[in-house]
């Protein structure tokens, strides 16, 4: 089967809001989420930071100050309320089922900004392939010292080469950086589907679908500005379709997503024809 890769970003796609925000940041404290955003926004414009550095950082020393440091288990209760748009519970062995009837292998991988560990403790994590996110390095006691890993806007695109290569580990640059030919690769770009909702993944969105795959950007249906910022995404170009972040049998993510399998096993199916009459 021809693997098929669909590449995820997590806050406000695959879940209703940024994932922190569920019970972590509350725990410091804020009754207003919007506020330790600005107080993140604030440091990281008066410091010249990567605004996701900065969110790091940031969250790191709010724990210190509340008397106790940031360690490993404090994400776990938050990846346990994450609240998952519908659908998701089957999402995905309905649709690895559709692909194999395509002949597809189909994968999934998360490429987040958010907490690497967080996701690791919702209720999908196992669906996925993989989860390229934001993480910290811990020491013996499981205290956070540093970010391990630093998952912006534009390093995002990154991890679309490693998947495209099957390069997965983060630590490898030196087969990420080598040559391939395109065609040799396990996971070509037109079998690529990236989704996303919206500003800040356009890079990525972008470049999966100039590079010949196809990109959703989604959008909560109970916000006007989200579903407006979906139709311009439109029609800038910057994604091939748009769809309410509704993943139940029967909607119109999932019908995009059948058509999309079925114009890549369409393909394969004519490439290896044209093989034969070579």
């Amino acid at each position: 089967m021809k693997k098929t890769a669909i590449l995820y970003d997590f806050d406000k796609t695959l879940c209703t809001k940024d994932m922190q925000e569920y019970s972590l940041i509350p725990t410091l404290g804020y009754t207003d989420a919007g506020q330790f955003w600005a107080e993140v926004g604030e440091m990281s414009r008066a410091q010249a930071m990567d605004p996701i550095s900065a969110y790091l950082y940031f969250l790191q020393k709010k724990y210190m100050e509340h008397g106790t440091p940031l360690r490993r288990d404090d994400f776990t209760v938050p990846g346990q309320k994450i609240e998952l748009y519908p659908g998701l519970d089957t999402w995905f062995e309905r649709i690895n089922a559709y692909g194999a009837g395509l002949g597809l292998e189909v994968e999934h991988y998360v490429i987040s900004s958010g907490m690497t560990e967080i996701i690791e403790s919702s209720a999908i994590a196992d669906k996925f392939r993989r989860i390229y996110a934001c993480r910290y390095f811990y020491d013996e006691e499981g205290i956070a010292r540093w970010p391990a890993q630093i998952v912006n806007y534009t390093t995002k695109t990154q991890y679309i080469f490693r998947i495209n290569k099957q390069v997965l580990d983060e630590s490898n640059d030196n087969d990420l950086n080598s040559y391939v030919d395109p065609a040799l690769r396990p996971v070509p770009f037109t079998r690529m589907i990236y989704i996303a909702d919206g500003i800040t993944d356009v890079p990525c969105m972008r470049l999966v679908k100039e590079y010949g795959g196809k990109s959703i950007v989604v959008y909560n249906p109970a916000s006007a500005r989200a579903g407006m910022t979906a139709d311009r995404l439109i029609r800038e170009g910057r994604a091939n379709y748009m769809s309410a972040a509704d993943y139940r049998e029967g909607r119109d993510m999932e019908n995009i997503m059948k058509m999309i399998l079925d114009h890549i096993g369409a393909d394969e199916k004519l490439m290896e024809l044209e093989g034969k009459y070579r």
